[in-house]
Formats: structure tokens, C-alpha cells, sequence
């Protein structure tokens, strides 16, 4: 083992977003430890193409969700590597029930908020306690412009919302030991879980309101994360950096107010 790699945990990192992070991280030089709950084959084909690529990685099973399962993989992860240098935490623990409000079943709209925070807080409390007594770290917490959309997304969007606030508490603990937190919110990604849910119709209305034309692909995605996740970066800190190609501001410079006043 070389004490002198750096070592990220990504969980959730068997495919889509966490995947292609984990592949970067790799290509960075990064030990990857490429957390799965269910798909061990998935996350075996990352690490193989992070090893082929010329990296370093491991597969590490755990449901973020439960606290002696996280503690046992960290664990193992210092056993093995002697301490974790970056987290990102991206594992989507709960699918979000996408429905209105008015028959949204409470059950439905707590388990979604409960399972994003659980699988945030269970990691950050692990790892940060290692990374504060390094005085060094950094961590990434994986969000959605969802966070500020209305409609048949209330659980999600409350999920997301919590853990952009959350992050930030966690972001003014950390920072007194020297440990940079910050998150990146991703507009339409084009993923696997993405395309479950969206129609061709809102396809189109995202791709129009896009500077590029098209969705974000999972490996821009993972050079956004990579970047808030690289050590050397410490440009912002406890911040909610938007990553959405564009939506936003042509989704407002096309709302008919503009013209309005033009």
C-alpha cells in the first residue's frame, strides 16, 4: 500500500454519476472505493475499468443507509488503505415517489427525505471524524436543481433541500479542522434512473432549455464532482454550486415577462 495515494469513498458508485466519478477519480490518481448495496457485478465492472485504465480501486458493500453496515465498510477501507482522503456522497437510497401532493402518502414522502439524510449523515459522521484528527479532507454531496422545483416532485425536492442545508451545517463543523465541504446540484443528467422517468416531452422541453441543445452526460457530471472532490481546491466552501447546462437562465431569459420588457 502507498501511504502517499489519496484515497475517495463514492457511494452509489456502481453506475450512473457515482460510476463515471469513480472512473475519474481513478483517472486522477485516486484509490477508488466504489461503494454498491445490491449490484456487486456493476461495481466490479467499474473497478476492472478503473484498474485497466491504469488506477487503483476496490468494491466495498454497504447500504448507506444502516450504520453498522457504513462503519464496518469504512473500516475495512482504513484497514486496508489507512484513512479516506475524500467522500462524495451520491448513493440515491430511496427512489422518489413521484406524485402530487394531494395523494402523496405521508409514508412515501418521509421515507424519501429519511433515506437521503440517512444516507448522507451516516457517512459524513464516519468519515469525518477521521479526516479531522488528518486536519484534511474533502467532501462532495451529490444534490438536484430539484431542490427549487415545484410540482409532482415534493418528496424529492424536500429530500434534496434538506440535504443541500444539511451539508452546509456540515461545511462549518469541518471547516475548523481544515475539511472542505461543498455540493454540486445537477440539473437533468442522462442516466439510466433519469430516463425511468422522463417522458419524451420533458426530454424535449429540458434539451430546449439547454445551452448545448441535449441533457448533461454522466461524465461532465463526474468532472464537476472531481473538481469540488480534488484536494486542491479550495475556491468555495459550503456552497451549492448549480450545474444544469444552462436551464435556468434560458428557461428565465425565455419566460414571456422577458419580452414583455423588452
Amino acid at each position: 500500500m502507498e501511504k502517499s495515494q489519496r484515497v475517495v469513498l463514492i457511494s452509489g458508485a456502481s453506475r450512473g454519476i457515482g460510476a463515471a466519478t469513480a472512473r475519474e477519480m481513478g483517472r486522477r490518481g485516486y484509490h477508488v472505493a466504489v461503494n454498491y448495496r445490491r449490484n456487486a457485478d456493476a461495481a466490479a465492472e467499474v473497478v476492472s475499468a478503473i484498474k485497466v485504465a491504469g488506477g487503483s480501486a476496490q468494491a466495498v458493500q454497504a447500504d448507506v443507509c444502516d450504520p453498522e453496515q457504513v462503519s464496518v465498510m469504512l473500516d475495512a477501507i482504513r484497514a486496508d488503505r489507512g484513512g479516506i482522503d475524500a467522500l462524495v456522497c451520491n448513493a440515491n437510497t430511496v427512489n422518489p415517489p413521484f406524485e402530487p401532493l394531494l395523494t402523496l402518502s405521508w409514508d412515501d414522502f418521509i421515507g424519501k427525505v429519511n433515506g437521503e439524510l440517512a444516507g448522507a449523515y451516516f457517512l459524513t459522521q464516519g468519515v469525518l471524524r477521521g479526516m479531522a484528527e488528518q486536519r484534511k479532507g474533502r467532501i462532495v454531496y451529490v444534490s438536484s436543481t430539484a431542490a427549487e422545483t415545484i410540482g409532482a416532485v415534493a418528496a424529492h425536492s424536500t429530500a434534496k433541500a434538506a440535504l443541500n442545508t444539511f451539508s452546509r451545517h456540515v461545511a462549518g463543523v469541518a471547516a475548523q479542522y481544515g475539511v472542505v465541504v461543498n455540493t454540486v446540484a445537477f440539473g437533468a443528467v442522462r442516466t439510466d434512473a433519469t430516463a425511468g422517468v422522463m417522458t419524451d416531452d420533458l426530454r424535449t422541453f429540458m434539451e430546449s432549455r439547454a445551452v448545448s441543445g441535449r441533457l448533461l452526460e454522466p461524465d461532465e457530471a463526474a468532472r464537476s464532482i472531481a473538481m469540488l472532490a480534488d484536494e486542491d481546491f479550495i475556491a468555495s466552501v459550503g456552497q451549492v454550486l448549480r450545474v444544469d447546462g444552462g436551464f435556468e437562465v434560458l428557461d428565465q431569459q425565455l419566460h414571456p415577462m422577458v419580452g414583455h420588457f423588452e
